[in-house]
């Protein structure tokens, strides 16, 4: 079975001399006290409250593994962030991406913040492990998934994002099967799971329900369900997943044909899944097990108006933080 990412639109930036000025703004310096340029337009991160969250933590030492296309390993707002990964399409320490859809997760996760390059990150104390499962084309297999996941749980990943999209009975049947186990095996190895619902506006419950997985629909800037966003997943949370910033290779790939600034914007749920796993590691450095971190970010999600598409509701990082540091 042949999966791709929960990404559902490209829309490269207009401005591109300010982005490239944003690129080499800064570069060579190792000092986190440079505002970074295109944090403006970075509105995901204000409706989650993260930057109130960073008061009290910013995931230092804590490991997000990207199990998608991989990852620009030269992007400036990425150096230093990552650890070692792997890349199961060929089978190789070089999990490159040639796709360009796991450098915008990872750069949502925890670009280098306060840099003077380009963008924030979510966790901005958290590195980066990049475990390349899809091709240049964005599709791959349920055994390099599988794979994958189990690797970044046995390597030291302690969230693991699955920003991975399908629909169909025959997907959902085998998403129930075989990555049920290799996410109960991460979890069981002290790893968050944390996976994006996917795009096509359909209410499903995509894993087996005591898979310890926290599955994430999308929302826009009002806060409102986004469009495309599947939803009904058991114990679903929500974040912002349209219009989201992000970093991008800066070579040309399926999602840098046009736009090799290495920035650029992405909607669909493999963005609010990324935002979500910042937020999880926000919790793990308060010293959270996984099923308290899920739990935590369960807990303090807000949905006043009971929307079904917002399954438990949207994430509140600030909440999350000051509950995790309360039962501490």
């Amino acid at each position: 079975m042949r999966r791709r990412p929960a990404t559902a639109t490209l829309a490269a930036l207009t401005a591109l001399t300010a982005l490239t000025a944003a690129v080499t703004t800064g570069c060579g310096s190792d000092a986190d006290d440079k505002p970074d340029p295109l944090r403006g337009q970075q509105w995901a991160l204000d409706a989650l409250k993260l930057p109130e969250a960073w008061d009290t933590a910013e995931a230092d030492d804590t490991v997000i593994a990207v199990v998608d296309t991989g990852v620009d390993p030269d992007h400036p707002d990425l150096k230093g962030r990552l650890v070692d990964g792997h890349d199961f399409v060929e089978n190789d320490d070089d999990p490159r991406d040639l796709n360009g859809h796991g450098t915008h997760v990872a750069g949502i996760a925890a670009a280098h913040t306060d840099n003077g390059i380009g963008v924030a990150g979510g966790a901005p104390g958290a590195k980066i492990m990049p475990v390349r499962v899809l091709g240049a084309d964005g599709s791959g297999t349920n055994e390099n998934i599988t794979k994958g996941i189990v690797w970044a749980a046995q390597h030291g990943a302690d969230v693991i994002n699955l920003s991975l999209g399908e629909s169909g009975l025959m997907a959902r049947l085998l998403k129930g099967g075989v990555l049920n186990q290799a996410i109960a095996t991460a979890n069981g190895r002290g790893a968050v799971v944390v996976a994006a619902a996917g795009n096509d506006s359909t209410i499903l419950q995509p894993y087996k329900l005591d898979t310890p997985v926290l599955v994430v629909n999308a929302a826009g800037e009002n806060g409102a369900p986004a469009s495309f966003t599947n939803f009904g997943a058991q114990n679903a949370v929500a974040a912002p997943g349209v219009d989201i910033l992000s970093t991008l290779p800066t070579y040309r790939t399926k999602e840098t044909a046009k736009n090799t600034s290495g920035y650029g914007t992405l909607s669909g749920t493999s963005m609010a899944s990324p935002y979500v796993a910042a937020v999880a590691a926000l919790l793990h450095q308060q010293g959270l097990d996984p099923a308290a971190i899920m739990k935590t970010i369960r807990d303090t999600a807000a949905n006043p108006q009971n929307l079904p598409k917002l399954g438990l509701g949207n994430v509140d990082a600030a909440a999350a933080v000051k509950a995790a540091k309360g039962s501490s």
